[in-house]
């Protein structure tokens, strides 16, 4: 059984630390770890997943190319990891850099509306939805009760434009606001979400009855390492009353049908 970590950051060695101290003040906790590609390997010494989801966010449009070549790199050297590139609003070529994603191999892409502050449906990033819409899914950070950028009901509208946009909206659909998440984007089937960041601040309890709400065939494991550690994530998340064949859903397959690979 191949067990996928649906959503992972990873840094270069040269930034990661300033990264990974950025994100632990933008969010007030304390990091898991440093965020370089090796640690995050070291991990898979000490539990069962086998490939992680892996991803940065661009900060500014000149940093995409550059997190988009990384990223790509580390996927050729490392099978384990599935690359999803990043994207800007303000990146001036989106088609071609789509062209380019695809040719180095990435999977996908990913947004954080809350730290390049701009709104989930900003006119720039409907022009991307729509250049990848069918095409590539993307995993966009979703909530956040301090913000307004990535608030659920952006992303209703991003979906009802773009019905054939494949999406992962992170944080069960609604980060800090997880039940919100559900009311405005429970009723869009071509939805996925995954479970990072939402475990240690729901409990075991209320992570189960929202995977159940959602339904374990559209729900996905993920850490959001390195602010959690993925080795405590998955053994908290095995404690909950799945079946065998739900946890196959739940660590596995809804991963791969998003991401659009096949793992052993």
């Amino acid at each position: 059984m191949a067990i996928i970590d649906a959503h992972a950051h990873i840094y270069p060695s040269k930034i990661a630390a300033k990264a990974v101290h950025a994100v632990g003040d933008f969010y007030g906790v304390k990091m898991f770890d440093g965020g370089t590609p090796e640690e995050l390997l070291a991990t898979m010494e000490q539990c069962d997943i086998t490939h992680f989801i892996v991803h940065s966010v661009a900060t500014t449009a000149r940093s995409v190319t550059s997190i988009n070549s990384f990223l790509a790199e580390q996927c050729a050297m490392h099978p384990e990891f599935i690359g999803f590139g990043t994207m800007h609003p303000d990146f001036e070529d989106k088609e071609a850099e789509v062209e380019r994603a695809i040719q180095l191999g990435l999977h996908g892409f990913k947004l954080h509306p809350d730290t390049q502050q701009v709104n989930t449906d900003d006119p720039r990033l409907m022009e991307f939805y729509e250049i990848i819409a069918g095409r590539l899914p993307i995993v966009i950070h979703t909530g956040d009760y301090r913000h307004d950028y990535s608030h659920p009901r952006r992303l209703a509208h991003v979906l009802d434009t773009f019905p054939d946009l494949v999406v992962d909206a992170a944080h069960f659909g609604g980060w800090s606001i997880y039940d919100q998440g559900y009311d405005y984007l429970g009723s869009y089937e071509q939805l996925f979400i995954d479970t990072s960041s939402s475990q240690p601040l729901m409990g075991a309890r209320h992570t189960e009855e929202l995977i159940r709400m959602w339904g374990v065939d559209r729900v996905m494991f993920g850490s959001d390492r390195p602010m959690w550690s993925p080795i405590s994530e998955l053994e908290n998340f095995r404690l909950m009353s799945f079946s065998q064949d739900e946890l196959d859903q739940l660590l596995w397959h809804n991963a791969e049908r998003f991401a659009g690979v096949t793992v052993q």
